[in-house]
């Protein structure tokens, strides 16, 4: 995220001694992605972070296609997924491409007994149920419905959950997630027009520092396997950091719609991008003023990407019988539209109080057996009179 944040201790100078009141010397880490090219912070720690004791078993958590070339359309039940008690397991992913994965989680447990880094992807998660704590290496930070928790790729995490009522919306970009180009100037500053700025954005701002020393289990994703490594020190000993790479929340309420005489296109909804896919804020809004205005989106062909849409919360008026945490697939290829009535019941209407999130893929997506079994198998002709 281009913008500048520091917490705790820092010396005054980078790469210079550093000393712990005892005499001895923090130790710096830089934290950073695409190299040396990339969003970086550098972390003082306690105790080396390099102190590996064990290296334990691997998992293979590579995705399975179910339906590889795909031509249609899907709506799948996404509070069908099982609550389970452990956060990584509660994970469902039910889309996939090279770029990303799309997965929904209902969490039961607090993610205590370990500590996870994502070594393959930047993670998006949307919180539609529940609240808690996400405890990093960088600071802590509180969340709570709406939100969208974006964690960069390496970053060290637990979470704590307030009740057994979670249910997440994620998607893992292999990829950094950044801010729309057009919405920021050269310095990387978002602009006038944008729909929401840096002051939208929470940071840690409570950093925990733990002097400990013992057995310490990280798992890590890396290429699609979860190593299990037991550490010596624990992850959370950074007494003060500095840079642009750390995790950030915003929350959807936060985001300021564009609107206009007629119907507007999806990119004015445009939240986050990565390589290759968009993520997108749909949120109350006034409909289009012109006087012959039809509210209604417009029948558009999905020629070059797959879109998908999480619905949150409020009233759709383009989909009949959509409920709270239903996911819509429309594939490339192939037109899609508003259902039958919609556009004509849309007209006159002054407002929406739909909230939604849409994720629009370049690259086909391809379906798990979690999707499919959470799939309306009669949505795909719910266009006929």
């Amino acid at each position: 995220m281009p913008f500048y944040h520091k917490l705790g201790k820092i010396p005054h100078k980078r790469h210079t001694t550093f000393k712990k009141e005892d005499g001895g010397l923090y130790q710096e880490q830089l934290f950073g992605t695409e190299g040396f090219h990339g969003m970086s912070s550098l972390l003082y720690h306690v105790h080396r972070p390099t102190m590996v004791k064990k290296v334990g078993e691997t998992i293979d958590m590579t995705p399975i296609a179910a339906v590889d070339k795909n031509i249609k359309s899907h709506m799948l039940k996404g509070y069908n997924v099982a609550p389970k008690d452990d956060f990584l397991e509660s994970r469902e992913i039910v889309m996939f491409n090279n770029d990303l994965n799309i997965a929904v989680a209902a969490p039961k447990k607090s993610l205590r007994d370990y500590f996870y880094k994502n070594a393959d992807a930047d993670e998006v998660i949307f919180i539609h149920e529940g609240t808690g704590t996400l405890r990093t290496m960088c600071g802590n930070l509180d969340f709570s419905y709406g939100d969208y928790i974006v964690i960069p790729r390496g970053m060290i995490y637990q979470i704590d959950f307030n009740t057994e009522n979670n249910r997440l919306f994620i998607v893992e970009s292999f990829s950094p997630i950044v801010t729309p180009k057009r919405y920021r100037n050269n310095f990387g500053q978002l602009l006038e027009h944008s729909p929401f700025c840096e002051r939208d954005l929470r940071r840690p701002e409570v950093l925990e520092t733990h002097d400990e020393l013992g057995d310490f289990l990280i798992k890590i994703k890396k290429e699609n396997v979860l190593h299990h490594l037991t550490y010596g020190s624990h992850p959370f000993d950074v007494v003060g950091w500095d840079g642009y790479n750390f995790p950030y929340i915003f929350n959807i309420k936060d985001f300021e719609p564009i609107t206009g005489r007629v119907h507007q296109p999806p990119p004015v909804h445009q939240t986050f991008e990565a390589h290759n896919f968009v993520i997108c804020s749909f949120v109350p809004r006034l409909y289009d003023y012109h006087p012959q205005a039809i509210p209604a989106p417009y029948n558009h062909s999905n020629i070059d990407s797959d879109e998908v849409l999480y619905y949150v919360d409020g009233d759709f008026m383009s989909r009949k019988h959509v409920e709270k945490g239903f996911m819509s697939l429309h594939p490339g290829g192939i037109p899609h539209g508003p259902h039958p009535g919609t556009m004509e019941a849309s007209i006159g209407q002054k407002e929406t109080l739909e909230l939604a999130v849409m994720v629009d893929t370049f690259r086909p997506l391809k379906l798990t057996q979690a999707a499919l079994d959470m799939s309306d198998s009669e949505y795909a002709y719910s266009w006929m009179d």
